[in-house]
This record gives structure tokens, C-alpha cells and sequence, in this order.
């Protein structure tokens, strides 16, 4: 491929690519039935993870190419004690407009001054019930409490624009969507109910647990008659406002998959690989370039030839992935 320098990423779709979301580790503290099994073998082996310097070079090459926006995720990306000195480098690079993190909250306590102080633009907290037994079966893990109270105190001083993922399952939390959706009544937060993922671990996927975006817009609609719809962006395909709410609703149909076509984004493992597709089964090793002292146009030619080869719409397009767990690839 072609070394000449280009202002941005365009796929064969002519779609641009814009925003990069990055796995800082593929650990987490919690074991959601969804997501990670308790089986699940983590990688032990620091020297295959991405380091710092390493991150913070794979977004200086971005930024050069066009991108704008950042997500660190996992795993829970809060397990990485430099998370705070990413978010600032990431804030430092020209071009990068936004810097957001993904987490579960539990750990938030311990670290939210020192991002909202490092220049994190928003959180995307992940929570899946209001309800404390229900969130030790989900998450496998008696945390509820701690989470609870971190999510209240992002509420109540509103020091970060915040959003909530709750992945929604049928007879598991499908009756709390009147729950989640009167937390806009009085705080500023988007909630965000998203379906189910085949990404689990071999748990639930096939147990009838799905419930689709069709159904969570019934269930909406029929409960609020007040209900407003708004202009959503890509993965917000359904996106509604309630008159006297401070906050919004959206619903992301993450398996039915209506946004492909719109796709933004692409992937880094925390193990140093390209993804340009969630359906993609391999990805493009960049770890390798990266600890060859490679020049910057080498690896921005590797993130072309990613972008070249993202599909049009993943999910019909892939047989198998392969893949077991989201925090393989940071969602």
C-alpha cells in the first residue's frame, strides 16, 4: 500500500473513520454472565499488553489520519494504574477532541478527580440492575453497594457528562426499564439500554435471554405516552426525550446491528491488534510495528490497510468470530 500521507481514513464504503476505541487491558473485577465466565483465562503475560508510550503513539498516528475521538476501555480499564496518564497524554495530542472511558464504576471512587483533572471529556457507566441481588447474579461479585454509591455521586455533582449501558435481558432485568428510566427525571444522564451480544463466554446467548430493541421501544412507548424522539447519533439509533426529564433515552440495537452502515470506529486490543470490524475474527498485529521502533507512516499504512477491510455490515458478513468475550476487544 501506498506510503503518501493522507488527512484521513475512508473505507471501501466511503465511510470515514473518525473515532478509535482502545482495550487498555483485557482484566476485569467483575464476571457478568453476558460477558466474561469465571473460567475465562486472562492474559498474564505483561510484556504482550500495550504499554503507555505505546497507546500514546497509536493516537498520536491517528490523530494524524483523521481521528478525533477516543474510548479506553477493557476488560475494566480502571485496573490500569496509569489510566489517569493516558487520559492526560491523550488530552495533549493535536486533533484529539475527545477522550472518554468506559467502566463499571466499581473502582470509580478511587479514581474520578484525578480523571475529571486529566481533561475526561465523559464516562459510559456500565450497570445492568438497581437491584442488589440482581447484581450479584449478573456480575457474580457482592459489589453492589460501592458501584450503587460511586453511580450516585456521578449523579449528584454531575462533574462529567455521563451515560449509563444497561444491557437488557429478558425474565433477568427487562422488568427495571421503568427503574433506569426515571433516573432521567432529575439527573442529566443518558440511559442506555443496549441488546444482548453472543459475545459471552458460552453463558446465556442461547438460553432465550435475548430481548430485542423492538421490544424495549414496545415497552417504552406503551409506558410513556409523553414520549419524544430526537435526533440520535450512530450506535443511539433510537434516541427519546421525556417532558420534565433532565436526562435522555436511547436504545442501541447492538445485535440487530441497524447502524453498521454508519459505522465509525475501529479497535485496539489491549494486545496490540487492529480491529476494524466486532464481527472480524483476527485483526491486523500492530504490537509487532510498534516495538520495532517502526516509522510512524508504517503504521499509519497498517491502519489503512484496516480500514480498507472493514465490511459493509459485520455481522451478516462473518460466519464465526471466534471470539468468547467482549474484553477481549473492549466492546
Amino acid at each position: 500500500m501506498s506510503s503518501t500521507f493522507q488527512s484521513s481514513l475512508v473505507d471501501t464504503f466511503q465511510r470515514p473513520v473518525d473515532y478509535v476505541r482502545i482495550a487498555v487491558t483485557s482484566r476485569c473485577n467483575l464476571r457478568c454472565s453476558y460477558c466474561m465466565s469465571e473460567a475465562h483465562q486472562e492474559s498474564t503475560d505483561a510484556h504482550s499488553q500495550l504499554s503507555k508510550q505505546e497507546i500514546v503513539t497509536i493516537i498520536k498516528v491517528l490523530a494524524t489520519l483523521g481521528v478525533t475521538k477516543v474510548r479506553f476501555t477493557g476488560g475494566e480499564p480502571l485496573l490500569r494504574m496509569d489510566i489517569v496518564e493516558l487520559v492526560r497524554e491523550a488530552k495533549k495530542i493535536a486533533g484529539i477532541k475527545t477522550v472518554n472511558l468506559t467502566t463499571n464504576g466499581l473502582l470509580l471512587d478511587s479514581f474520578l478527580p484525578a480523571l475529571v483533572d486529566a481533561g475526561l471529556d465523559a464516562i459510559n457507566f456500565s450497570i445492568d440492575t438497581l437491584d442488589r441481588e440482581r447484581y450479584h447474579t449478573i456480575t457474580r461479585r457482592d459489589e453492589y453497594r460501592r458501584v450503587r454509591d460511586n453511580l450516585d455521586n456521578l449523579l449528584a455533582t454531575a462533574v462529567i457528562p455521563t451515560k449509563l449501558n444497561v444491557v437488557l435481558m429478558r425474565d433477568i432485568n427487562s422488568d427495571e426499564i421503568l427503574r433506569f428510566v426515571d433516573l432521567t427525571r432529575e439527573h442529566a444522564v443518558t440511559v442506555r439500554f443496549l441488546e444482548l451480544q453472543p459475545f459471552d463466554d458460552h453463558q446465556i446467548w442461547r438460553t432465550g435471554k435475548f430481548f430485542s430493541a423492538d421490544k424495549i421501544q414496545e415497552l417504552l412507548k406503551s409506558n410513556y405516552s409523553g414520549l419524544q424522539t430526537i435526533r440520535g447519533h450512530s450506535t443511539q439509533y433510537f434516541s427519546y426525550v421525556l417532558p420534565d426529564h433532565k436526562g435522555s433515552i436511547a436504545i442501541i440495537p447492538a445485535f440487530t446491528r441497524n447502524f453498521c452502515s454508519q459505522c465509525n470506529k475501529i479497535r485496539i486490543t489491549s494486545d496490540g491488534k487492529i480491529i476494524s470490524c466486532l464481527y472480524e475474527q483476527k485483526g491486523l498485529k500492530l504490537l509487532p510495528l510498534l516495538r520495532s521502533n517502526a516509522s510512524h507512516e508504517s503504521i499509519s499504512d497498517l491502519f489503512r490497510k484496516a480500514v480498507s477491510l472493514k465490511p459493509l455490515d459485520g455481522k451478516h458478513s462473518a460466519k464465526d468470530t471466534g471470539r468468547t468475550s467482549m474484553s477481549e476487544i473492549g466492546g
